[in-house]
């Protein structure tokens, strides 16, 4: 006996509803819009600048004891992660202080290194401190600036290969759908204050490279419907191939998601950020490749013509290895 969650046969008209589906999903951009541009981004140490300090001591870490004593100061963004290596032995126990830049200063000041300093070994005397590294708002900026430069150049990068793989229609919808993705991802970080540094753009160029899989499944099974069914009207031809790849669909992202609950709940605050994007990344982008992706297309069209000897001519990219 077999778990199915979806039947082997399924009849969904995704199209039933796609005024409703599509105009929510401008609504939502442009509600994630103006989130971004008057609420703003919870940027992390990544964005703001800031000084990380690397803690060794013969003691355990515990990250809560490390972050009640460093409380009082008023440091703002401090993030405390333990740092695990095979080559360590039992008496070193390393950890990574990172705190935040302070208002007015270039970088956070020598007391302030020493206040956390001495609000540490108050905690565990045996605690050393080997190295201090500070990152300038200056690297800061170039950072914001390259790392949307990377989502920018990946959605470049997708849209000219599924031009090639498939048609400029297609293209268009999977951009579009990763547009939908990456704009609304970052318009829920900005409502819920999420901090947002360096590992959340790695989620968000993971969302591009698992949103864009699916959407070419899907679109693979529609190149090949293209040539099975003829005749059959575009819009119904869309709902068939979407409706013979559901399982799949459902099934990785529910597999994805359920092996991430556990690491959303019990994770703890270093990469729950990072997880959450992931999390609701996989959530957006399987919406996306069903209500947005498909849409474009049909509205858009595709071009059929049958009366060409060679049904693949005019499509000479289309076998082209992924």
């Amino acid at each position: 006996m077999r778990l199915r969650l979806v039947p082997n046969e399924t009849r969904i008209d995704f199209f039933r509803y796609a005024k409703v589906t599509f105009g929510g999903s401008l609504i939502a951009m442009l509600l994630s819009l103006v989130l971004w541009l008057t609420m703003g981004l919870n940027f992390g140490i990544d964005f703001r600048g800031g000084t990380t300090i690397r803690t060794e001591s013969t003691q355990a870490v515990d990250v809560g004891v490390y972050r009640s004593a460093l409380q009082p100061l008023n440091l703002g963004d401090v993030t405390i992660t333990e740092v695990f290596d095979p080559t360590f032995g039992d008496e070193r126990n390393v950890a990574m202080v990172r705190i935040q830049a302070q208002e007015d200063q270039e970088s956070v000041s020598a007391q302030t290194i020493s206040d956390v300093e001495a609000a540490l070994q108050t905690v565990d005397p045996s605690i050393t401190f080997p190295s201090v590294e500070s990152v300038g708002p200056k690297v800061s900026g170039e950072l914001i600036r390259t790392a949307f430069i990377a989502v920018g150049a990946a959605m470049i990068l997708i849209l000219i290969y599924i031009w090639l793989r498939f048609e400029w229609q297609f293209s268009v919808g999977a951009v579009a759908a990763l547009f939908h993705d990456v704009i609304v991802t970052i318009g829920v970080f900005s409502l819920l204050q999420i901090r947002f540094d360096l590992a959340t753009i790695a989620a968000l160029l993971t969302i591009i490279g698992y949103s864009i899989n699916d959407t070419v499944v899907i679109f693979d099974r529609v190149r090949e419907n293209l040539r099975k069914y003829k005749k059959m009207p575009l819009r119904d031809l869309l709902n068939l191939s979407t409706n013979e790849t559901l399982s799949r669909t459902v099934m990785t992202s529910g597999t994805t998601l359920l092996a991430l609950l556990p690491l959303l709940i019990f994770g703890g605050d270093v990469i729950r950020g990072f997880v959450f994007a992931i999390f609701w990344g996989v959530i957006i982008g399987t919406y996306s490749t069903v209500y947005v992706a498909k849409n474009i297309v049909l509205m858009l069209g595709v071009k059929r013509d049958w009366s060409k000897p060679d049904a693949n001519q005019g499509n000479q990219f289309a076998n082209v290895d992924a």
